[in-house]
């Protein structure tokens, strides 16, 4: 029998035939999710990153989440608790920390009062502390959520469980989901790019923006804001641009062979990868060159050309959203505030790490707003968790005051992409030691940005090991009150 499928099917293990199946199913479950066809060639073959309709209407076309890695003292910068105050330097009430762990405090710590003064700002009265001279300006931009919480309470296991729904390694990140559902709006670009600043890879390591077992296609991809932007994309000393085209067509038609014999999704994957990267090798050094903004402009980050630095990879965030770069995730290391050293403590220490931060991102809010693009960019910004009422234990008889790891009440912020401006939702108790209203679980956080992009987040799911997967997991409710 001269039957090319049949021959393929030949090829195939058991093993083999049941996971591209399951592939398949997948496939079918996201055409069917966004309205489009079927056809695997469609989907996969010519460009798995084809901008694609969400099955709802959206109020945001893009995200930049801007991930202060280590968690920042929310009772320092956002969440102003005068009883705190008053009983600054008292023993922590039983009732509060009875049963509880903590990363590295033990028995009875003393109450920790904030040493940054607070006010209220714009005309939803929002309160910021003085560590943030310049979010103050935008304060009716800002929707603060002042009622999150998790299960974790060491950093890893957090931030994955924040951007993948699981706090163990294997899951698809947030960026990876966002890009799976609706694909990018320039072929020339990834659609989900990650921005990485003060040196230091996220505490999830690549997990934070992996695409876990979907086609790694939607991984987020890395890009550097000195030197080469993407590593290993620019071509070998003594090769033509001429040249690595043939080359890239020979290894195009040896993986087609690979995909017709064997029909492994990766092949695909393999193909749109390698031609993504030559179209990038024009694109990506234009879009990453900060050279081209106005001296105004690069000016009001407090970004540096040739640098790397938090700001850069903020004014980098919003010229890559202008042409069409779906999810943009920042990581900034240095939020770890235990008051282990000056640089961890809440007074100086704060005050510097926050001017790194505060500039930049209310330039960020500005600029879109500016460019008519904030009402359709979703801005996130937080840590994996919070900081706690206490004095961290470690640290009780220092000069630098610090918090431990909190993550039963904490605070974080968003802006544009159809939330609420000008807003806070929920409240901690008077010692900022558990929620009194308006819990918001980290998957309520990540069905709220699933609905906020077209998408209900129970549909959104892809086939593995015979299951339907989400972000979510089998959790998550959309925070409504939010919403604009």
């Amino acid at each position: 029998m001269n039957n090319p499928q049949f021959d393929q099917l030949q090829h195939q293990t058991r093993r083999q035939f049941l996971r591209d199946a399951q592939l398949g199913v997948g496939s079918l479950a996201l055409s069917s999710l966004i309205g489009g066809t079927s056809s695997a060639a469609t989907s996969s073959v010519v460009n798995p990153l084809a901008p694609k309709l969400p099955p709802f209407p959206a109020k945001a076309k893009r995200v930049i989440y801007l991930h202060l890695t280590g968690s920042p003292p929310h009772l320092d910068m956002y969440d102003y608790k005068p009883e705190l105050v008053k009983m600054n330097g008292e023993d922590a009430p039983d009732s509060f920390i009875k049963g509880k762990r903590f990363a590295f405090t033990s028995g009875t710590p003393k109450l920790l009062g904030t040493p940054r003064t607070f006010k209220q700002y714009g005309q939803g009265g929002v309160w910021l502390s003085d560590a943030l001279p310049n979010l103050q300006t935008v304060a009716d931009e800002m929707c603060v959520i002042k009622s999150m919480f998790t299960e974790q309470f060491n950093h890893a296991p957090a931030e994955l469980l924040l951007y993948t729904g699981s706090a163990r390694p294997g899951r698809p990140s947030m960026g990876a989901w966002a890009t799976y559902g609706l694909g990018t709006e320039n072929e020339n670009l990834p659609g989900f790019v990650v921005l990485i600043s003060s040196g230091v890879q996220p505490n999830g390591g690549k997990n934070s923006y992996g695409s876990g077992f979907l086609p790694s296609v939607y991984q987020g991809v890395q890009c550097r804001s000195k030197g080469d932007p993407v590593l290993f994309a620019s071509d070998p000393a003594g090769m033509s641009r001429s040249l690595r085209r043939e080359t890239l067509d020979a290894l195009h038609d040896l993986n087609e062979m690979q995909a017709a014999e064997l029909g492994h999704p990766e092949t695909l994957t393999r193909i749109a990868q390698y031609e993504l990267a030559f179209r990038m090798q024009m694109s990506v050094p234009e879009v990453m060159d900060i050279t081209k903004e106005t001296k105004e402009t690069i000016e009001s980050y407090g970004a540096q050309p040739g640098a790397s630095s938090f700001a850069n990879n903020c004014l980098l965030a919003r010229r890559l959203c202008e042409q069409g770069v779906r999810y943009v995730q920042l990581f900034d290391w240095g939020w770890d505030f235990h008051g282990t050293g000056p640089g961890e403590a809440l007074t100086d220490g704060l005050t510097n790490k926050c001017a790194t931060m505060d500039k930049p991102v209310a330039a960020l809010i500005k600029d879109l707003k500016q460019r008519d693009m904030l009402k359709d960019t979703l801005i996130i910004c937080g840590g994996e968790f919070g900081r706690t009422p206490f004095r961290e234990g470690r640290t009780a008889a220092s000069a630098n005051l610090g918090r431990d790891h909190f993550p039963d009440c904490y605070s974080m912020w968003m802006a544009g992409g159809g939330v609420k401006g000008g807003y806070s939702h929920g409240e901690s108790d008077e010692l900022g030691f558990s929620i009194a209203k308006d819990k918001v679980h980290i998957h309520d956080l990540q069905a709220t940005i699933m609905h906020l992009l077209g998408f209900d987040h129970t549909q959104l799911t892809y086939r593995f090991q015979g299951r339907d997967y989400r972000l979510t997991d089998v959790h998550g409710e959309v925070v409504k009150p939010i919403l604009a």
